[in-house]
């Protein structure tokens, strides 16, 4: 039974991390979403960045961009829709 509840709280733990780390923990803009860019704008801009974006998605007020880097390293980016600059990554 201990390890049971051990193994809750340690995926409990996990999932929250992982949520928290998926929107940096807050979004990236609180601008209305009549601002924000269209997607094909925000992937051309992190495109001059030198990233190849595979997939892209707006999620909890954030671009979340799934990229290759200049070295094809996966990188997923976290862009402000509103202007496209980087405000993190994993």
């Amino acid at each position: 039974m201990r390890k049971i509840a051990i193994l809750t709280v340690a995926a409990v733990t996990l999932g929250a991390a992982t949520a928290q780390a998926g929107s940096l923990g807050k979004p990236c803009t609180s601008a209305p979403e009549a601002q924000w860019l269209p997607m094909p704008q925000l992937q051309t801009k992190v495109e001059a960045q030198g990233y190849k974006v595979q997939k892209a998605k707006l999620k909890n007020a954030c671009g979340e961009l799934y990229t290759l880097d200049k070295n094809g390293n996966r990188v997923e980016l976290f862009v402000d829709p509103t202007n496209g600059q980087i405000v993190g990554q994993m």
